[in-house]
């Protein structure tokens, strides 16, 4: 099969591009910044979803495309933070059905990212994927986003969109900035810690996509571990991991001062488990956190 990958150069992008590879299929990847993908045999194409549609000569003959690209929730928001982080993901996949749709020979799926921010703040509540949308700017975000790629449903497209969670890696994504404070000693829980962090390992994340991508299925899942943590519980297990003691919790007027509108959504709850990747025949490799967070930090 032929595939294309928007953010193939990032975090969870490049390890799906391996996986792609090593069975064996035709890789390409858009990018900012092409020249970041330099391994043998995958096709890099310049796209930025911020400023227009990806070049036609990229999406023409495709089987798959699997779109990742996003700018990052993770920082300080302002009026022109959201409006980027809005419309990397809205417009960008807009764009992006859009030129599906033009293209002569267009792909037969779309794979896309969507975020567990879909939910809001639930608290204990048992989030599967048929689970009523939040409020807020992030569960209207999700909303819409999933909405502009379901649009590729009406040029003959099966759609799936991933809602991800909380991924943890190495060198990426939510757990790299973690390390360093939790070996120094001085890690701890997150406000009261009571709120749960639908967290999965890079390398589940990567295999769901791909997962999603060579077989027949369409619709919603969620991209989380089975086995959702709160947050005293993730401390406590990173902590155990690294050898250190958790004993400074950050309060929530902390994070509020740091991080303003981003550090309040830093404390919201949910508990989302992945009840259709489970029903469509996905197995994950670490479905309990201890033994992840040891094969990331051994």
């Amino acid at each position: 099969m032929k595939f294309i990958i928007s953010g193939g150069t990032g975090f969870i992008g490049r390890r799906i591009v391996t996986r792609l590879l090593a069975d064996t299929h035709y890789v390409a990847v858009w990018s900012r910044r092409p020249g970041n993908e330099k391994r043998t045999g995958v096709a890099s194409h310049s796209w930025d979803p911020l400023t227009g549609e990806p070049p036609s000569e990229s999406l023409n003959g495709m089987d798959t495309v699997i779109h990742l690209a996003g700018e990052s929730v993770a920082q300080r928001w302002n009026a022109d933070v959201r409006k980027r982080i809005r419309d990397s993901r809205i417009m960008g996949t807009r764009r992006l059905v859009d030129a599906i749709g033009r293209v002569q020979h267009p792909p037969k799926a779309l794979v896309c990212a969507s975020a567990i921010g879909y939910y809001g703040d639930r608290g204990t509540e048992i989030l599967q994927e048929n689970a009523a949308p939040g409020s807020g700017f992030l569960a209207e975000l999700c909303q819409a986003w999933e909405e502009e790629a379901k649009r590729a449903e009406q040029f003959g497209l099966r759609v799936v969109s991933l809602r991800v969670g909380l991924v943890l890696g190495n060198n990426g994504g939510a757990l790299q900035p973690m390390i360093p404070v939790f070996r120094s000693g001085l890690g701890g829980r997150l406000g009261s810690g009571r709120q749960f962090m639908s967290w999965i390992h890079v390398d589940d994340a990567a295999a769901m996509f791909c997962h999603a991508a060579t077989n027949d299925v369409s619709g919603v899942w969620n991209c989380t571990s089975p086995n959702p943590a709160t947050n005293a519980e993730f401390t406590t297990d990173l902590a155990k991991a690294v050898h250190r003691p958790a004993i400074f919790p950050v309060p929530a007027f902390a994070l509020r001062l740091l991080f303003g509108e981003f550090g309040e959504r830093m404390l919201d709850s949910a508990r989302a488990v992945p009840k259709a990747a489970l029903r469509n025949g996905f197995s994950f490799t670490y479905p309990q956190l201890p033994p992840a967070l040891d094969t990331l930090l051994k």
